[in-house]
């Protein structure tokens, strides 16, 4: 019956579409079917590093063609977000890669290094001190602190690294304030992708492979949940868990079938 309902679906990239460097199975079927039957779609993911024509890209090269407007990176949401927590801001004090800066920039924010309206952090591969010492100074003035999302680690083939999450507790042990956090679990993220699709949210759902960020995130924005077992989340782990989703499938493709059977 949830199937049968759903008219606008919020899609995680990491785990759902794509694992690491490796495209997962399924993808260009789902998407197919999706069109057929005109349910909306968001891509969310919380990687700020890079636009949104990177997942178009990354999908075209699969066979699946999207416009960017149907990706919503957390740096996006954030800028997106900002007015509302900072309605007159207009000078932004930035930490983070291209995505990041490309966002806010488009959406009409001045990137400075001091005197700022807000501090706004993403994951910054090229990070130094100074542009920590930088954001410090500025959140020190009371300005808003705001983080685009709060992923500690990044999954990486050599193991985890450092993710925004890590750079969001250097500069909160500094000045001992605690971010604002945009990207999932947080409703921010989701409030906005439901916006952009002009979708009723008691017919919207989120698929992801995360208990704590899609599942969770989708609780908290009082959406429905689909999780997928071709990420992070193994049969046993979902079993010890305390955060239930509303629909499980083992991929894509089982999720799919079910949906054709809905109808």
């Amino acid at each position: 019956m949830i199937l049968r309902t759903l008219r606008a679906l919020i899609v995680d990239a990491d785990g759902v579409l794509w694992r690491g460097k490796q495209s997962l199975p399924g993808v260009p079927a789902f998407f197919d079917f999706l069109r057929e039957r005109q349910i909306s779609f968001i891509i969310a993911t919380n990687n700020s590093a890079r636009p949104a024509s990177d997942v178009v890209g990354r999908l075209a090269r699969v066979g699946v063609e999207i416009e960017e407007r149907c990706v919503l990176t957390s740096a996006e949401a954030t800028a997106r977000y900002l007015p509302r927590l900072v309605p007159d801001a207009r000078r932004v004090c930035m930490i983070g890669g291209e995505g990041l800066s490309d966002a806010l920039t488009r959406a009409g924010y001045q990137l400075v290094e001091q005197d700022a309206d807000a501090v706004v952090v993403g994951i910054d591969f090229a990070l130094t001190y100074e542009k920590l010492a930088r954001a410090a100074r500025e959140i020190g003035r009371g300005v808003k602190f705001i983080g685009t999302n709060g992923d500690k680690t990044l999954p990486t083939e050599d193991g985890a690294v450092p993710g925004v999450g890590a750079i969001l507790a250097a500069l909160q042990a500094t000045t001992a304030v605690a971010p604002i956090l945009i990207g999932k679990p947080e409703r921010a993220m989701f409030d906005i992708a439901v916006e952009k699709m002009g979708a009723a949210r008691e017919a919207t759902a989120i698929l992801g492979d995360r208990l704590e960020t899609d599942i969770e995130g989708a609780q908290r924005a009082g959406l429905k949940s689909i999780l997928v077992l071709t990420g992070v989340t193994t049969p046993e782990l979902l079993a010890q868990s305390s955060i239930h989703p509303d629909l499980v499938f083992d991929n894509l493709d089982a999720l799919r079938a079910a949906w054709v059977r809905a109808y």
